[in-house]
């Protein structure tokens, strides 16, 4: 056993209100500069949609993160030996400024010093790349709420499989079935930029598992941006270095939250350490698709076992940063409760930004001028949703529909207690009824609810004190407290795979 520590992440989507402070917050301190206007590393998409850049997740396309070769090695999609040199001035599947958007401002001075005339002088949009006016035909969120038309959400990759009944399900109520996915680095443990970067510019931290990049190393390879299958790593035109998010980190040495999790409205960011074995990194990315999110959640280790806990101080792991795991939401929704699940874990990065999955608003059929609910319930059942189960597990369970439908549905049983314990419309016998069919108690519906809708600053965000000079110290001899494939130094295990 290897154990290692990791900041981690969860998202709950189902009180995110797609209000983009996030995405503000993050762009006033880290890219409002040169060269990085395009930059967003943190945003807010809505789903269905095809997000930014534009259809990130159709790998076909783009050919990020990692896939099986015929001798059963991981190998990366995108690049590789035999790939550097030929692509180094073109990667066909790198996204272009169209994926993106090319960032603009307003010529306020036509606006300001216009002499008098007979019309209201405008702000003209202009390029704020090479000055010149353009015709805006893209934004960061330009699909936010399908863009007043069903065609963004059309081009959604996540709609491969449905049926043509599914999809009209999804059509026919255009503007009510939408949800938010707010999403930036996920830190992965098998983080395929880090392999693919050439100069060994891309590392992970030993002692948080923050993904950082070296900008002294990096030669502008690109290979981090084209390999990176959630298009998170992206390319500053004007230093001619790559840019990423990097979880704030000068924050979390002072305890404070990342920005984006600081000014969320919605209170639906998540922060914690997890303890994860690191010798199985290469057992579990290299699962079948439809058990990847229960083999990544057996990774993560038991910070209350006496066991894990004398392993981990071996490894030199603190006590404080032991403290934080055990008391660490992320491990409550992930291993506890089984409610958060990885994005696309398919691409076999194993994410460490998780989501709880949205609930979505009962399909109803009308009859003349009576509207039938598909179940008497006050909330509907679970197959019945608007966003077919398919749609959520090609996004959260790399297909499988089980994961997904049993986070739903312990989510379903945790409403019909709290509405059978605060306005008892429902009687105790059926929520019980469900809570047993979710697998679920009382008490652990009541420490949901708690953690979901009562929590406080500190309940959502543990932060491990950083102990940088112990970090520092562990780190000067990588060999007496890694294996061979460790972790926390450019070419650790994501370069051996």
């Amino acid at each position: 056993m290897n154990v290692r520590s990791q900041i981690s992440m969860v998202f709950h989507l189902d009180k995110c209100i797609g209000c983009h402070t996030c995405s503000v917050a993050c762009k006033n301190i880290w890219t409002d500069r040169k060269g990085a206007e395009y930059m967003w590393w943190n945003n807010v998409e809505t789903k269905p949609g095809t997000g930014f850049p534009t259809k990130w997740e159709d790998q076909e396309k783009y050919k990020g993160g990692w896939e099986m070769n015929g001798s059963g090695k991981l190998k990366i999609k995108s690049t590789g030996r035999g790939k550097i040199i030929p692509n180094i001035f073109h990667n066909p599947h790198m996204p272009s400024m169209d994926d993106y958007y090319e960032p603009w401002t307003y010529d306020y001075q036509n606006l300001f010093n216009a002499p008098e005339g007979p019309d209201q002088p405008t702000a003209e949009p202009i390029s704020m790349i090479d000055g010149k006016k353009i015709d805006v035909q893209s934004g960061p969120n330009w699909d936010d709420d399908l863009g007043g038309s069903p065609i963004y959400a059309e081009n959604d990759p996540n709609l491969a499989g449905l049926s043509d009944q599914q999809r009209l399900q999804l059509s026919s109520v255009e503007r009510l079935v939408f949800f938010y996915l707010p999403r930036i680095c996920n830190h992965c443990l098998n983080p395929c930029c880090v392999a693919a970067c050439p100069s060994g510019a891309l590392y992970k931290r030993g002692e948080d598992g923050i993904v950082l990049i070296d900008q002294k190393k990096c030669r502008a390879w690109r290979s981090c941006v084209a390999a990176c299958p959630y298009k998170k790593t992206y390319f500053n035109w004007f230093t001619g270095k790559s840019e990423k998010c990097i979880l704030c980190y000068p924050r979390l040495e002072t305890g404070q939250a990342p920005a984006c999790f600081h000014s969320c409205v919605g209170r639906i960011r998540y922060l914690g350490v997890l303890l994860y074995d690191a010798d199985r990194l290469e057992e579990v990315a290299k699962l079948p698709d439809d058990e990847l999110v229960e083999g990544q959640r057996s990774m993560i280790l038991d910070p209350h076992d006496p066991a894990i806990i004398a392993e981990a101080k071996r490894y030199g792991i603190a006590d404080g940063v032991i403290e934080s795991a055990q008391n660490s939401p992320v491990y409550r929704f992930v291993k506890e409760w089984k409610i958060a699940l990885p994005p696309h874990i398919e691409y076999r990065t194993l994410p460490m930004l998780f989501y709880v999955p949205p609930m979505s608003p009962v399909q109803a059929s009308k009859e003349g001028d009576t509207i039938h609910h598909e179940t008497e319930d006050l909330f509907h059942d679970i197959d019945a949703s608007r966003v077919p189960m398919k749609f959520l597990a090609n996004l959260f369970g790399a297909g499988h529909e089980g994961v997904v439908r049993y986070a739903l549905g312990k989510q379903k049983a945790v409403r019909w207690h709290r509405r059978a314990v605060t306005v008892g419309d429902v009687s105790r016998e059926k929520a019980d009824e469900m809570l047993r069919q979710a697998n679920c108690t009382r008490e652990e519906a009541d420490a949901i609810y708690e953690l979901t809708a009562l929590c406080t600053f500190e309940d959502r965000f543990v932060i491990p004190p950083m102990n940088r000079e112990e970090a520092i110290e562990m780190m000067k001899d990588p060999h007496e407290h890694r294996t061979e494939a460790g972790f926390g130094f450019v070419g650790g295990p994501t370069r051996g795979l």
